[in-house]
């Protein structure tokens, strides 16, 4: 269903309702005062007729008590007088005796022939005065009035429901309008939509609108960017293998196995390679790391280390103490966010120098700071910029962005940061931020 048949159908529905309601209270109400209305008149009538009664002379009175009076008859009414001693002595019909006689004062009603009368019985100065109209004939007068006060509400209604269907059509046009120009788009053009001519109301969703393409845009340009990275990154180790199997079918002794051991020196760091790009990719991708196990720094300090398969006492200087805390991160990713920073600073640091690691409790940002610190010469202010972007190329020294940018984005993922920094004579330091819960 549409939203302008939908806000149609709600607001028609709704606009019946109360229509109707007030109809109905008004002709509850109508029909009341009509009905009190015709009561009073047979009341008035019959107060009417006594007063005349009493003003005849007594001469009038002493023919009427031998031979009834005729009154004229009133239109829709019937009337009938009685004297104190119960005979009739004037009327306006003589067949409606029954209809007409005496009873208990005030309205009542009567039946007679299949005909229902509403009746009003007065006594004034010892005479007593019936008057009585047909109810068939009031309840056409009711239904005259009512029919004469419905129209109007039903021609409003009408009316109402036709000026709503007008603003819906005109007050959406501009929704139309935006459904048919995002359906004549082409599927690869992600440029914002614009908002000219669109009602105040209908520019946030457009430019949320906007934003959700750009940033589409922004992801599909990132993929792009990142497989053709990646075919670049792979295609390096690839060369070099086939390079050195070719040099190793064509010599022979040392120099063939020389040139199988760089190939497979190759093999192994294409496959580093690729075990990088899957995990930026299940990073950046948002997948699901759940290994059900506590992310404790001294564990995850130790499996890191031993994931460089160097000798931890010759290469590594250490803390003293780990702090006590339980990371806010799985410990398969934190593990591979370490050992990152310790492969980093291996790989560019000088073979000659420990590589420092350390980890500290920050209060104020209730997380773990690791920091990772080699000995080297440092980095330059830019080339420190370029450092966590994917794929970035430096020199043996300064470092590769690959394992640097999977750091940065399993950092970013769960809240944490990554800092770096470098000084003459103290090489580069990188510091690895992760909220963290302190368990002591």
């Amino acid at each position: 269903m549409s939203l302008r048949l939908r806000l149609l159908l709600t607001l028609g529905l709704t606009l019946s309702l109360l229509w109707g309601s007030a109809a109905a209270w008004l002709m509850q109400d109508l029909e009341n005062k009509v009905v009190e209305t015709l009561d009073q008149r047979l009341a008035q009538s019959a107060r009417m007729v006594a007063g005349l009664m009493l003003q005849l002379p007594p001469e009038v009175w002493e023919q009427a008590d031998q031979r009834a009076l005729s009154i004229p008859p009133i239109e829709g009414l019937a009337c009938q007088v009685h004297s104190p001693r119960g005979e009739i002595m004037a009327r306006t019909h003589t067949d409606m005796e029954q209809v007409l006689m005496p009873g208990e004062r005030g309205h009542a009603y009567r039946e007679e022939g299949g005909m229902t009368w509403r009746v009003f019985t007065y006594e004034r100065g010892g005479l007593t005065i019936t008057t009585a109209d047909r109810m068939d004939e009031r309840d056409i007068l009711l239904g005259d009035v009512i029919r004469v006060a419905v129209v109007p509400f039903i021609v409003a209604l009408v009316g109402s429901l036709g000026v709503v269907w007008l603003v819906l059509w005109r007050g959406l046009a501009p929704l139309t309008r935006l459904r048919e120009s995002l359906s004549r788009r082409h599927p690869d053009a992600l440029a914002p939509v614009t908002t000219y001519g669109m009602p105040r109301e209908i520019r946030p969703l457009i430019d949320t609108l906007n934003g959700l393409l750009s940033r589409v845009q922004q992801t599909i340009v990132r993929e792009q960017r990142f497989t053709n990275d990646a075919a670049h990154e792979l295609r390096t180790p690839l060369t070099a293998i086939k390079t050195h199997l070719q040099v190793a079918k064509r010599v022979e002794g040392q120099a063939a196995i020389a040139s199988v051991k760089q190939a497979e020196e190759g093999v192994v760091r294409l496959s580093r390679t690729l075990n990088q790009l899957l995990t930026l990719a299940r990073v950046e991708g948002h997948l699901r790391f759940d290994d059900g196990e506590e992310s404790d720094v001294a564990d995850i300090a130790t499996c890191a280390i031993g994931d460089t398969n160097v000798d931890a006492n010759q290469r590594f200087v250490l803390p003293e103490r780990w702090p006590q805390a339980i990371l806010h991160m799985p410990r398969e990713l934190a593990i591979t966010a370490l050992r990152n920073l310790l492969d980093n600073a291996l790989r560019h640091g000088p073979e000659n120098k420990p590589v420092t690691l350390s980890a500290y409790w920050l209060e104020t940002e209730q997380s773990v700071a690791f920091c990772v610190q080699d000995q080297g010469a440092g980095v330059s202010s830019e080339v420190l910029k370029q450092l966590p972007q994917r794929f970035w190329r430096a020199s043996k020294e300064q470092g590769s962005g690959l394992g640097l940018a999977i750091v940065v984005a399993i950092a970013e993922r769960f809240g944490g940061r990554v800092a770096f920094s470098s000084h003459a004579g103290e090489g580069l330091s990188v510091e690895f931020i992760v909220p963290a819960t302190a368990s002591e």
